[in-house]
């Protein structure tokens, strides 16, 4: 994991502190400021360079849900927060993670973790930008209408890459591409790649959706499609697979339910 430029922001001056314990040991974050405020956090925020923060979410005068709405899109957050139900909002605004007050160290990690590989994925679509201007200047093909025995053929880094249906785990929408997150011990990989069961692809997750067959696959939020038969938990409106949380938005929230009740005995 590189190093992590963050900020924290909580006007409880016990849970500031015991935050910044946590930051100050583990190597891969470098503390840039505290603050008591969602104000003053905010114009630290402005100046474009941190990585994470860590919000309160009760804070006067501007909340961290508020908060998050207005800082730079670079900057992935971590919701900090005594009450559980506000886990929802959170995903609302996309966070990578919460925190429940107070929290253990271990679940910090975890948290550091997944914020961490929210990043790498975007600098991955970042790359996928610049490297793929020229393939996309040509049009994209128009996949074949798939099932779940077929084969779908995705263009990444200058490759067709052939990718069984079954061993789509999830695919995440991260700006204007699509992240295929494949199960590691299926078929399918990246060739060459460092993260083989990840692929970033010029497809848009709009015209992908309309060639996977549903169910399995099914739509849970703006920015996710799951595959329902590699699920490995369904918890407090998230979608889990392995250590990754992902959040059921309320525009899809009913189809998923009655999608899961028709497997439920």
């Amino acid at each position: 994991m590189e190093t992590l430029r963050c900020i924290i922001a909580d006007d409880e001056p016990l849970a500031l502190g015991l935050l910044e314990s946590y930051v100050r040991k583990t190597p891969s974050l470098r503390l840039e400021g505290t603050f008591p405020d969602g104000v003053s956090a905010l114009e630290r925020l402005k100046q474009g360079d941190i990585d994470l923060a860590f919000l309160d979410i009760q804070m006067p005068d501007l909340n961290g849900l508020e908060l998050a709405r207005l800082m730079p899109e670079r900057t992935t957050v971590v919701f900090v927060t005594a009450y559980e139900q506000y886990a929802v909002e959170g995903f609302k605004v996309e966070a990578a993670d919460y925190l429940l007050k107070p929290a253990s160290y271990a679940d910090f990690l975890t948290a550091c973790e997944r914020a961490a590989k929210r990043l790498e994925r975007e600098a991955m679509a970042a790359d996928v930008e610049t490297a793929g201007t020229e393939e996309s200047a040509g049009g994209r093909s128009k996949p074949m209408t798939a099932n779940m025995d077929e084969t779908l053929f995705i263009k990444a880094d200058y490759k067709t890459i052939p990718v069984k249906l079954r061993d789509i785990r999830y695919i995440e929408s991260v700006k204007d591409y699509v992240l295929i997150h494949l199960d590691p011990n299926g078929e399918s990989r990246h060739p060459g790649s460092r993260t083989p069961h990840d692929i970033m692809s010029l497809q848009n997750m709009k015209s992908l959706a309309e060639f996977l067959p549903a169910p399995p696959f099914l739509r849970i939020h703006r920015s996710y499609i799951v595959n329902l038969n590699k699920i490995d938990c369904i918890e407090r409106q998230r979608v889990i697979f392995g250590s990754e949380y992902l959040p059921v938005s309320d525009s899809y929230r009913e189809a998923f339910e009655q999608a899961v009740s028709a497997r439920t005995p």
